[in-house]
């Protein structure tokens, strides 16, 4: 009897075991059930440095057109199928065709930022942080999943901190919007070129902004090149000033088309790409 009843008693601390296992498990499964999926389809697979894989995770539909528009100066205006407004290097001075739901900002001069926003912008996106650690953002709104990359900025002669240090630190973010199946990245105050790390973290770009000044930011020269690099289907230029876009456009001829439109508006999805890289220079640039 002694003998049945240790087996019993064994037996029914196994079933105890096996329960609390599976107890266990099945709060491991539903743990990573209720995970988040990884929200950005743009990012680089990197093997090893500097070549870089990028990710071809297209889920939208072809014909999920983007809105475009050439407001002013760093400003263009992105709007999405599911009516997201989303203003780049917000001032508060150019047309945005009606309050946006968001808008990203960066520090380099009073022209691409704001200290006042209007009220009724839901999101306001710093790309810097003023205790000069690195802004990270990373949300989705609507249907478009936003997310930076920090860059540094130039000092310049009233800037707080380190008066020998010429850079500051995490000043700028590249910001990417992933939205029907488009990556679309605005530069900001783009201050010196890209490090493999900085290339690996943005992604592939399928229409990037650029800043073609070819002095407040960086040379043609330097800025063509990282034009290049990322290898985008669609290159915007902005925060041009007086600077002739013969000089850019020369650059790249041979490996981008030109084209040159009549609006201020692009629509365009990811089934519209152009097979060949190409600069369109929206009216007003």
């Amino acid at each position: 009897m002694a003998s049945k009843s240790n087996l019993l008693t064994a037996a029914m601390r196994t079933l105890r075991y096996l329960a609390a296992a599976a107890g266990i498990a099945a709060g491991l499964a539903s743990a990573r059930a209720a995970d988040p999926p990884q929200a950005s389809q743009c990012l680089a697979l990197a093997q090893s440095l500097p070549h870089v894989m990028y990710s071809n995770l297209r889920t939208a539909a072809a014909d999920e057109n983007v809105r475009i528009t050439y407001a002013g100066h760093s400003t263009y205006v992105i709007e999405t199928p599911g009516g997201v407004r989303i203003a780049t290097d917000y001032n508060g001075i150019y047309d945005t065709g009606g309050v946006p739901d968001v808008v990203t900002m960066n520090r380099a001069h009073a022209t691409h930022y704001t200290l006042n926003p209007d009220p009724r912008i839901k999101y306001v996106l710093h790309g810097w942080n003023d205790d000069g650690t690195a802004a990270r953002h990373a949300l989705t709104v609507g249907d478009v999943f936003i997310r930076n990359v920090p860059t540094d900025i130039r000092r310049y002669m009233f800037d707080r901190g380190d008066a020998d240090a010429e850079m500051i630190p995490n000043g700028n973010s590249i910001f990417i919007f992933e939205v029907a199946g488009l990556c679309i990245g605005h530069l900001g105050h783009l201050h010196h070129p890209l490090t493999d790390s900085h290339i690996a973290a943005i992604g592939r770009l399928d229409i990037v902004m650029v800043p073609i000044d070819g002095t407040y930011t960086m040379s043609l020269s330097g800025m063509a090149d990282i034009v290049r690099r990322l290898r985008s289907s669609v290159v915007l230029p902005m925060h041009r000033f007086g600077t002739p876009l013969a000089q850019l456009l020369g650059q790249l001829r041979g490996q981008f088309a030109i084209d040159r439109r009549a609006e201020r508006t692009l629509t365009i999805s990811a089934g519209t790409l152009p097979k060949t890289p190409t600069v369109i220079v929206l009216d007003g640039v």
